[in-house]
């Protein structure tokens, strides 16, 4: 195909999916999205704790459960877009009259005893741009028994899911994980220097890599899906593939080490882009091209980088930094691989057939490039 025709396809291609995204009313500016909250328990020496919890207080407040990931999509939205344009001290009045409804429904337990807790005070940032979900800090704390040997920690299943991170004040024992909706986490070892087995480490921390692709990150599933379409041999997929898990694990490594940084504004919506890239170019062409796998080995590394802001979030046990970073890296490539074997169980027996690019590959892409196209400019103006 000479140059000038494949630009004409591109502009064609890239024209049309515009005006889908322009035609569904999906909106320009980033939406109200729920994103976990993020919990960190740390246990003191006199068997007190503290506890900061970083959540959309908002989203609490208007009772929007885990079954929507965008506020707009409640029926309580105009109850949150009314708390989220109030200033930081009304907002703070409305979460401390909820303060009693909210320590009634968080549950901390130690050897499966309740604990009291106490609440101390709420960070509210200013209102900012009110497209975009404010994110508050609550601040708890209590005594632990004096002889408690186990810690658990659920939050509740209409406050959605959480990341917990626990670790005590000389971080020689320490747990991360990433839980579903009231999903009550492991036990938490006190008072014992003894570290968490290696074998304890590797399974959460592979969990939490798997997860992050499956259920939960779509836009990484929608570029694995993306490669998997126009590869109708097994040979071209897995050259992609690699070249894919090399790059993301070379930036996921250096970023997570502080070799290498980009700013999360900058990651995002190249990622986004990638994504489009991928399900354009399975319009513009039948079969890859040389270019391809150098592009996502290009993508790959972008893609790191995000993974490795996700590490940030939950953070690494210190006694096991390495082993930790390695096992989410294998969780994330299982996540991927179930992808693939997803696809490949549902749609990969046609793709012989004289139909497939027609009726597979072209509605597939043509889906996935609107997303990457809309994530793009969300991302951006976001």
């Amino acid at each position: 195909m000479s140059l000038p025709g494949a630009c004409w396809r591109a502009g064609r291609v890239a024209a049309l999916l515009a005006l889908i995204c322009l035609g569904s009313g999906l909106p320009v500016a980033e939406a109200h999205t729920i994103r976990p909250a993020v919990v960190t328990v740390v246990f003191a020496d006199d068997a007190s704790f503290a506890v900061t919890a970083r959540v959309s207080a908002e989203t609490l407040l208007a009772g929007i459960g885990p079954e929507y990931t965008d506020t707009n999509d409640s029926p309580n939205a105009a109850r949150y877009d009314e708390l989220r344009a109030l200033p930081p001290d009304e907002l703070r009045a409305e979460f401390e009259r909820f303060v009693p409804e909210f320590l009634q429904q968080v549950r901390m337990e130690f050897d499966g005893v309740a604990a009291d807790l106490e609440f101390t005070g709420i960070d509210v940032p200013p209102v900012g741009d009110l497209e975009v979900a404010r994110d508050s800090t609550v601040f708890l704390r209590g005594q632990r028994p004096p002889q408690a040997q186990t810690m658990t920690w659920a939050w509740p299943r209409e406050f959605g899911s959480n990341v917990l991170r626990a670790t005590n004040s000389s971080l020689d024992s320490a747990v991360s994980a990433w839980l579903q909706p009231g999903e009550v986490s492991e036990p938490f070892t006190l008072g014992s220097s003894e570290q968490r087995s290696r074998l304890e480490i590797i399974r959460n921390y592979v969990i939490i890599g798997f997860e992050h692709i499956v259920p939960k990150g779509l836009d990484h599933i929608l570029f694995v899906l993306g490669l998997f379409l126009l590869s109708l041999q097994l040979s071209p997929l897995l050259w992609q593939v690699s070249a894919f898990t090399v790059a993301h694990t070379i930036t996921l490594g250096l970023t997570i080490y502080g070799i290498v940084a980009l700013p999360a504004s900058v990651v995002e919506p190249l990622i986004a882009l990638s994504i489009a890239y991928v399900g354009i170019e399975n319009l513009m062409y039948d079969r890859l091209k040389p270019w391809r796998v150098v592009l996502v080995f290009v993508f790959g590394l972008l893609h790191g980088m995000g993974f490795a802001g996700v590490l940030n979030e939950i953070g690494l046990p210190e006694n096991e930094y390495l082993t930790a970073l390695l096992a989410f890296n294998v969780g994330v490539e299982f996540g991927q691989l179930s992808v693939i074997l997803g696809a490949f169980l549902v749609v990969g027996w046609f793709r012989h057939k004289t139909w497939y690019r027609q009726w597979v590959v072209m509605p597939l892409s043509l889906g996935i490039a609107a997303m990457g196209l809309y994530w793009t400019g969300e991302r951006l103006l976001g």
